[in-house]
């Protein structure tokens, strides 16, 4: 499978997986509007809609990634001389890949610490599956990057804004 294959395919997922964080926060907002407005709050409610809001940031997070849509400078970047920006871009990306695989590193010892607990609405709910989202997430930011990363070095007059070819 070749790069821009895999790109595709991963931003496909991501798409897809950002799309149902955001109809199921949706739902959930507004039936605990519903149920909260009728005098019924929802034990849960508050619970998971933050989960799912976590969950969507990183989701989310990762799919910017992949379309070099997240915090940069890429017009000031391109403007370098080709050997500073590649330069430039190799150091921004070493950081960004760095601190990711820290985060991962730490979810899973997050998710070691809260073994056998449970979530306080939802006790059938193992805290490991809200949780899980830390170390999944920093690895697909860390994929996201790496197969973006031809798109980066890419000549400035090869590539649109955010990367895209």
């Amino acid at each position: 499978m070749t790069g821009s294959t895999a790109r595709r395919r991963l931003g496909a997922f991501l798409e897809g997986v950002v799309l149902v964080l955001m109809a199921a926060l949706a739902c959930v907002v507004v039936v605990g509007v519903v149920f909260r407005k009728a005098g019924m709050s929802l034990v849960w409610y508050d619970e998971v809609a933050s989960i799912l809001l976590a969950w969507l940031t990183y989701y989310g997070a990762a799919l910017a990634a992949l379309r070099r849509a997240h915090i940069g400078v890429p017009t000031l970047v391109d403007r370098f001389p080709r050997g500073a920006r590649v330069g430039a871009v190799l150091l921004a990306e070493a950081c960004v890949v760095g601190f990711f695989v820290l985060l991962a590193w730490a979810g899973v010892r997050v998710l070691m610490v809260l073994a056998g607990t449970t979530l306080v609405s939802l006790p059938w709910i193992p805290m490991s599956v809200a949780q899980s989202v830390i170390p999944l997430g920093a690895l697909l930011f860390v994929v996201a990057e790496i197969l973006a990363l031809p798109a980066a070095l890419a000549p400035p007059s090869e590539h649109g804004p955010g990367g895209e070819p």
